[in-house]
C-alpha cells in the first residue's frame, strides 16, 4: 500500500474541518479522470479529498469579497503563506487559492470557480512539484499548464500572469533537481515569446549548489520556512510593481547640491536609441513614457527594462546627452532573480546584475539581492572608479574621451532610479 506523508498543516486542517453538507459536493473531486480535462495524476486520498472541499466551498463564500484580487495559485507551498500571503504586500489586495497536495491537473479542474470567478487583476502560479510525486512526467506537467494559461488568457488578454519556476526539492522527497529543471524548461517553452506572462526565476533562486532546496529556507526539502517566505515576496515585488499593483507612488528624494537629473522619474525624456555601433542618436523619446517597442517604461520613479518574453533580448538605451568633462553618475539599481543588465559609461558596458545569481561579482558583501542597491562611477582622466553600495566593482574602468550614458536590457527585470549626475 502506498504511503503519502501528510504535511502537519494539512493533517491540522483535516482534523478540523467542518463535515460538509450535500451542497458543497459540487466542490468534491470528480470520481472519474476521464470527463475530466488534462492529464495525470488527481490526488484523491481521504484528507486531500476532505481539504479540497473544504477550502472550496469557503472560498464560494468569499467570490464577491475576493473581487479583483491578486490570486495566489498553487499548493501547499501557497497554502502555507496564509490567506493574506504573510501580510507581505501592503496595499495589495490578494486571494490565497493554493491546496495543499494539489496537483497542476487538479488546478486545471478548479480554475473557473476558485479563480477566474474572482475576475482576479492578476494572477501568480507556482505549480508542478506535486504531480513529480506521484510519478508524473515533465511533458504531462508542462501540458497542464499549457491549459491553464490559455484558460487564464481566454478570460482576459490584459491580465499579467507572472508564472514562478517550480522550486527545488530533494530526491528524497520523489522530487529530483534534473526532473524540477526539466519541468521549468518546458513551461518556459509554454509561455515563450508570450508577453503577458513573465516567468521569475524562482528555481535558481533558491536552488543550492546541486540543485536543491537550501534546509536554512526549506527545512523539510519541500516547503519554505519564514526566510524563504520572504525571499520569495522580495522577488516578486518587483514584477507587481512594473504592474502597478504595489508602489504606486515614487520615493522621496532630493538630490545633492551640484547634480543634475538624468531621468525625471515622469518620462524618458532626454532618452532615446543609438546605432550600435557609431552610437549615433536614432530617436529620442521626449515626453514618451515607454520606449517604440515597450520595453523601456517610465513608472512611478523608476526607469523599468521589462522582462523579454522571448527570455533574452539584448538592447541599450542611450541619454541623448553625451559627457565629455569629468563627471561622477550615481544611481540605484533592483534586479529580480538572474537579470542581467549593463550601464554604458559613454561606451563600455559595467555589467549591473542581480550579482549573487549572475556574477561576476558573487562575493560582494553589501549587495541586497532583489532590493535597491547604489552604483557611483566616478570618471577622472577617462578612467572610471565604480562601486556598489561602498564596494569596488573595477577601480580603473578605462572609457573614452566623451560619450552618453546607457542602460541595457538582457535577461530579467532591472529597474533603475534616482540617475543624476555631477561635474568633477
Amino acid at each position: 500500500m502506498k504511503f503519502t506523508q501528510i504535511p502537519l498543516l494539512t493533517l491540522t486542517l483535516f482534523l478540523l474541518a467542518p463535515n460538509l453538507s450535500a451542497a458543497d459536493s459540487k466542490f468534491a473531486i470528480p470520481s472519474n479522470d476521464k470527463v475530466l480535462p488534462g492529464e495525470g495524476p488527481i490526488r484523491r486520498y481521504p484528507w486531500f479529498k476532505k481539504l479540497w472541499e473544504q477550502k472550496r466551498s469557503g472560498w464560494a463564500k468569499l467570490v464577491e469579497e475576493d473581487q479583483g484580487a491578486m490570486v495566489f495559485l498553487g499548493d501547499s507551498i501557497t497554502q502555507g503563506w496564509g490567506d493574506n500571503m504573510g501580510n507581505s504586500f501592503s496595499g495589495l489586495k490578494v486571494a490565497n487559492r493554493g491546496i495543499s497536495g494539489d496537483t497542476t491537473r487538479g488546478v486545471l479542474i478548479r480554475l473557473d470557480e476558485d479563480v477566474l470567478a474572482l475576475n482576479p487583476k492578476g494572477v501568480v502560479i507556482l505549480i508542478g512539484t506535486n504531480d513529480l510525486e506521484e510519478n508524473a512526467s515533465p511533458q504531462i506537467i508542462a501540458g497542464n499548464l499549457k491549459l491553464i494559461i490559455k484558460k487564464l488568457k481566454a478570460h482576459n488578454l490584459d491580465m499579467p500572469i507572472i508564472l514562478c519556476k517550480t522550486f527545488p526539492s530533494s530526491a528524497s522527497k520523489k522530487r529530483p533537481a534534473d526532473q524540477i529543471k526539466k519541468i521549468n524548461q518546458l513551461y518556459f517553452e509554454v509561455v515563450k515569446g508570450d508577453a503577458q506572462v513573465t516567468v521569475l526565476d524562482t528555481w535558481l533562486l533558491f536552488a543550492d549548489d546541486q540543485g536543491d532546496a537550501k534546509k536554512t529556507e526549506f527545512p523539510d526539502r519541500l516547503h519554505p520556512n519564514k526566510l524563504g517566505y520572504a525571499k520569495w515576496a522580495t522577488a516578486l515585488r518587483p514584477l507587481l510593481a512594473t504592474h502597478g499593483f504595489i508602489e504606486s507612488k515614487p520615493e522621496n528624494f532630493e538630490m545633492e547640491s551640484g547634480f543634475t537629473a538624468l531621468f525625471n522619474g515622469k518620462d524618458l525624456t532626454g532618452w532615446g536609441f543609438r546605432a550600435k555601433k557609431t552610437l549615433k542618436p536614432l530617436t529620442d523619446f521626449a515626453g514618451k513614457k515607454t520606449s517604440d517597442d515597450g520595453r523601456y517604461q517610465a513608472i512611478n520613479g523608476r526607469l523599468v527594462v521589462t522582462t523579454p518574453p522571448e527570455g533574452r533580448r539584448v538592447q541599450q538605451l542611450w541619454t541623448t546627452m553625451e559627457f565629455p568633462k569629468d563627471f561622477t553618475l550615481k544611481l540605484e539599481f533592483r534586479a529580480t532573480p538572474n537579470a542581467d543588465s549593463g550601464i554604458f559609461i559613454r561606451k563600455p558596458q559595467l555589467q549591473c546584475r542581480d550579482y549573487v545569481l549572475a556574477g561576476p561579482w558573487k562575493e560582494l558583501k553589501k549587495y541586497k539581492p532583489q532590493q535597491w542597491n547604489e552604483i557611483i562611477a566616478v570618471v577622472q582622466g577617462g578612467i572610471a572608479h565604480c562601486t556598489c553600495n561602498g564596494e569596488v566593482l573595477n577601480a580603473k574602468f578605462k572609457v573614452p574621451a566623451t560619450g552618453p550614458i546607457g542602460l541595457e536590457g538582457d535577461r530579467g527585470q532591472m529597474e533603475y532610479r534616482q540617475i543624476r549626475i555631477k561635474s568633477n
